[in-house]
């Protein structure tokens, strides 16, 4: 992910925490420091260019903050990753070690901010046959949580549409693997699922531009 803008990003977010907290001094000085992970690694604003970092940017606030809270808790599996930019660029690290240092303040202070960005989706060849296939599956079985292909943010059900496809794949084996936790309304569609249902759907969901 290119960072470039980082210090644009950090302005902008202290000018957002600023305002909605009223205390100046300690925010301004934290905001660079709290943000510069989510940068690294997902991006400006959110908008990541790795094809293995998901796109959080316009995500929901209360989406945002349970994923956070769910790495912070280790709920969700913690992959390790490098830094692929930025002062730790090489470095290895994980979202449950990012979470930990983090307090739920900061972390509601985070999504805020990230919920207010616009969902930038990713620009990635699929297979046009599969996702025509994936459709049906995703109207079949996802469609009641994840409306309109999974774009909506307002379903609080992380967006979908546009999504990162090796992402996608991660998350699919993550709740297979039963490593990452599903709802009670999810669980037994997704179980239904075979592996090519799956795979059209990321091709479904990789095919919004």
């Amino acid at each position: 992910m290119t960072i470039n803008a980082k210090k644009y990003l950090a302005s902008l977010c202290s000018g957002l925490l600023l305002v909605a907290s009223g205390t100046p001094g300690a925010l301004a000085a934290d905001a660079q420091e709290l943000l510069e992970p989510c940068t690294a690694c997902h991006g400006e604003n959110g908008a990541s260019t790795e094809k293995d970092m998901p796109i959080i940017g316009g995500m929901s606030a209360p989406y945002l903050t349970d994923a956070m809270l769910a790495y912070k808790e280790k709920d969700w599996p913690c992959h390790e990753v490098e830094f692929p930019a930025g002062p730790d660029k090489g470095k290895k690290t994980d979202m449950c070690t990012i979470a930990d240092d983090l307090s739920e303040k900061d972390i509601e202070k985070i999504s805020e901010y990230l919920a207010a960005q616009p969902f930038v989706r990713a620009s990635q060849e699929f297979d046009a046959d599969l996702a025509a296939k994936g459709e049906q599956v995703h109207d079949a079985s996802c469609k009641k949580c994840h409306d309109e292909g999974g774009s909506l943010p307002d379903d609080d059900s992380g967006i979908l549409a546009g999504q990162w496809m090796p992402y996608i794949r991660q998350s699919f084996e993550d709740f297979g693997s039963g490593d990452r936790p599903m709802t009670k309304k999810m669980k037994p569609k997704f179980n239904k699922l075979e592996e090519a249902d799956k795979e059209a759907l990321v091709h479904y969901y990789g095919s919004f531009k």
